[in-house]
């Protein structure tokens, strides 16, 4: 079966990218990143978590503008300070027939933490369960260690998979054997690097996509993915290039949807070494004996160095906003009035000084050039700024498989990230990013600075033990303040989101980024 739906896949060519009349269910759309993975138990990586969408499901789902709405779960209540109850949604199937009971429930919240080898684990979504108790076929509670507010926010991150992959090792999810959700779609085949084919689920609990196959191409270069679109090898792209936005705005042939994301672009230090930091010299090449970024002084300099607006404007083509914090504003713990430094190279060369760096520093900079909108592009602008203050720097564009990997192993010392948050609230970064890191307590599982302070600990856990939403929120923006001003890295923007599609086609722009195929329709 599986060779038969890639032999039509690939027979249909070009056609599938067509909008074609309206009994075309065939299609392609282009994403701008592959994934590491099938498995989504392993990775908690933007590309992968949007492929899995299109694939697998959770108890609660995130609708596109980041709110929590009903999936797997049909509710969810606490039954006191430490037991949540979900009532599951009867008569759901996997893809491989098997009926969905709350023992898979059970298995899925226990198999992140066993996950081998995972370059950021989805245990920091499954660490407060403590107890998972099959009170029956629908029925599922879960005991926390204490009040545990954003539990159900939490599982809206960890895909349900049957009980019955038992051990379910990574590598079969790639080739099929274990990819088996009850979502939309199901896996026909997996190219890394290529594509993934998925064939409609027709046994779906849910709305039914309406296409029957999807050639679901990665193309991380922004030049060949604008080129797909307008041959009509595919119908719709991801992270259209800004600047492409207004010559795509004004064929008719085209239309473009947009919305503000989730998405904070940063600049990571390297905190995880006392002595000598590698890519970091002093002005005439010489090694040094401590590692510059633990000096407060020289974080703040850098980040004042930095001409957001011009990046905005110039690089992003006002495809961003210029932010100094986690989330955008209206969110949820957003803090007002927390915004960037404003551009002082004055005073950024008189902190260097004042930090023992009155010649400035060699520095290489990494970062991807096929990940986030204009990657390359923000860590030449930057490189550039930081050299007008004396810190001659040097950057490094890398392809992001190889990329992803190395920044995993600590490998840089400045270098570009950026992290989407899923929740729409501030204790998913907080916790993923500058925490502690704590393998064992499912904390700072992104932190790949190796940032640590004791008062955002204490904050963070404070958070998420407050039941009143107001409360929380307020211990939350507490929490973002004493973070951002210790500068764990450098916040530059928040992105936007822009689709691009065939005319004649409709698409809910996500704030999460995420391009759900299911959700991709003609409109006559």
């Amino acid at each position: 079966m599986r060779r038969t739906v890639k032999k039509a896949l690939l027979a249909t060519g070009l056609a599938v990218g067509l909008a074609g009349p309206a009994g075309a269910q065939s299609v392609a759309v282009a994403v701008a990143a592959a994934p590491t993975s099938v498995d989504p138990h392993f990775h908690t990586l933007s590309p992968n978590n949007a492929l899995a969408a299109n694939m697998f499901e959770a108890l609660i789902e995130m609708d596109d503008k980041t709110r929590p709405v009903a999936a797997l779960a049909l509710s969810w209540k606490l039954i006191d300070d430490t037991i949540w109850e979900f009532k599951l949604r009867p008569g759901v199937k996997f893809h491989n027939g098997e009926a969905f009971t709350a023992e898979d429930v059970a298995y899925s919240i226990a198999r992140p933490a066993k996950v081998p080898n995972s370059p950021a684990s989805f245990a920091i979504y499954t660490k407060a369960s403590q107890e998972v108790q099959v009170v029956d076929a629908t029925t599922v509670r879960i005991r926390t260690a204490g009040l545990y507010p954003l539990l159900p926010i939490d599982l809206s991150q960890v895909k349900i998979l049957p009980r019955s992959l038992g051990t379910a090792a990574t590598e079969d999810f790639n080739n099929g054997k274990n990819a088996i959700g009850t979502g939309p779609f199901r896996l026909g085949a997996y190219r890394p690097g290529d594509r993934a084919e998925l064939v409609r689920n027709d046994a779906y609990w849910g709305r039914k996509p309406h296409w029957q196959t999807v050639a679901y191409r990665f193309i991380p270069n922004d030049g060949a993915r604008v080129a797909a679109l307008l041959a009509g090898d595919v119908a719709l792209i991801e992270a259209v290039p800004t600047t492409e936005v207004a010559r795509l705005r004004k064929d008719p042939k085209l239309s473009v949807v947009e919305t503000s994301s989730n998405r904070i672009v940063f600049l990571w230090f390297d905190r995880s070494r006392t002595g000598a930091t590698p890519f970091v010299k002093g002005p005439n090449g010489e090694e040094l004996d401590k590692n510059p970024f633990h000096d407060l002084r020289v974080r703040q300099a850098l980040s004042m160095a930095i001409n957001r607006p011009a990046i905005v404007e110039r690089v992003m083509e006002n495809a961003a906003i210029a932010s100094g914090q986690y989330l955008p504003p209206g969110s949820y713990s957003y803090v007002p009035g927390l915004n960037p430094p404003g551009f002082d190279p004055q005073k950024a060369k008189a902190l260097l000084a004042e930090a023992g760096y009155p010649n400035g520093l060699r520095i290489t900079l990494h970062g991807p050039n096929d990940r986030y909108v204009n990657d390359a592009k923000i860590i030449q602008a930057v490189a550039q700024m930081w050299s007008r203050i004396g810190v001659q720097t040097q950057v490094e564009a890398i392809t992001w498989p190889n990329y992803v990997a190395r920044a995993s192993k600590l490998e840089f010392s400045t270098f570009l990230f950026a992290w989407g948050t899923s929740s729409g609230e501030a204790s998913n970064p907080l916790r993923a990013l500058n925490a502690t890191w704590n393998p064992q307590k499912g904390f700072g599982t992104a932190n790949r600075g190796r940032f640590s302070d004791p008062a955002v600990d204490v904050l963070l856990e404070k958070a998420l033990a407050t039941g009143d939403d107001k409360a929380r929120e307020q211990i939350l923006m507490e929490a973002t303040r004493v973070s951002m001003a210790q500068l764990p890295f450098i916040p530059l923007h928040i992105q936007k989101n822009i689709w691009a599609m065939r005319a004649g086609m409709a698409y809910a722009a996500r704030a999460d980024e995420e391009t759900h195929v299911q959700d991709l329709r003609p409109t006559k």
